[in-house]
């Protein structure tokens, strides 16, 4: 039986911030478990939140929160409606279609005899975790690997923040290879394991759960001679200094996740840490990046 319709809110912010705290106060008011709530960046640059309610919300409180946060403006844009219970795993199964990219093949099981014999065929279903392939930035990574594994044979390969583990799975099938997959949330990394084992790579794929570079696996494994890695643009400049000190001499880093508009600070803070660019690929608004180290 499908659950109960939902009742949501929404509103679209200017800046990053300003969603962030409403977000942040929005969290404190409401009981967590009875409300879902996400502050995510719109491919049109501004940021919209979301709050997801099991019951019909109190507007007047969130009308009044809004305006303690963002202004007694915005708390009049607010949208409130309701969405209708659905079997979405079914649905979006439903509309998935096979997404080629180059030599990968990324399909749900429902596609199985849809992947040419001389493509590598990745099997993932859709889930919590983010990357079924048909996402820009998932697709624009496999392009850029594809193109890596042309001329290279990377024998350290890190996926940082694996999803799930679409990435990590094609470079160990192409490759034949051990490869280490991390990710700081750990549904995802529940995930990543089980479809490594799906795809039959269980014994390649190391999946771990890991904030950055702190966990000990990475001075073990590297360093490295390629990193994936399909996050976002703010964790992924932060990250820079890190990732640097994990490369070996001439490595290829793969980024993305990153609208754009964005690529230009991206570039700048790995370039700051000798990393070059060699390609820049742009779908559907967003970037995805082949970097090489000079050091």
């Amino acid at each position: 039986m499908l659950p109960k319709p939902t009742h949501r809110a929404s509103l679209a912010l200017s800046d990053e911030q300003t969603a962030r705290r409403l977000a942040d106060a929005l969290t404190d008011i409401f009981f967590e478990g009875e409300t879902a709530i996400a502050a995510f960046e719109r491919p049109d640059g501004r940021w919209e939140v979301t709050a997801h309610f099991a019951d019909a919300p109190d507007q007047t409180l969130m009308r009044e929160v809004v305006t303690n946060a963002a202004g007694e403006e915005m708390a009049t844009t607010i949208a409130f409606d309701t969405v209708e219970a659905k079997d979405w795993v079914k649905a979006s199964l439903e509309d998935l279609v096979p997404v080629p990219a180059g030599r990968f093949v990324v399909r749900g099981q429902h596609d199985r005899e849809r992947v040419p014999p001389n493509k590598l065929g990745i099997e993932i279903e859709a889930a919590l975790a983010f990357g079924t392939g048909h996402h820009g930035t998932t697709r624009g990574c496999l392009l850029l690997l594809d193109h890596v594994l042309k001329a290279h044979q990377p024998r350290r390969v890190l996926d940082l923040g694996t999803g799930t583990g679409v990435l990590a799975i094609a470079a160990a099938k192409a490759l034949h290879g051990a490869v280490l997959a991390s990710d700081i949330d750990p549904p995802s990394v529940k995930v990543a394991r089980e479809n490594a084992a799906l795809n039959e790579t269980a014994n390649l794929v190391t999946t771990i759960r890991a904030t950055g570079f702190s966990a000990p696996q990475f001075s073990a494994r590297g360093p490295f001679d390629l990193v994936l890695a399909n996050i976002l643009a703010n964790p992924l400049r932060q990250l820079a200094g890190p990732m640097a000190r994990h490369l070996a001499p001439s490595a290829l880093v793969i980024l993305s996740g990153l609208l754009t508009h964005q690529a230009p600070g991206v570039i700048a803070a790995y370039r700051a840490r000798g990393l070059v660019p060699l390609r820049h690929l742009k779908i559907e608004g967003w970037s995805s990046l082949l970097l090489r180290s000079t050091r």
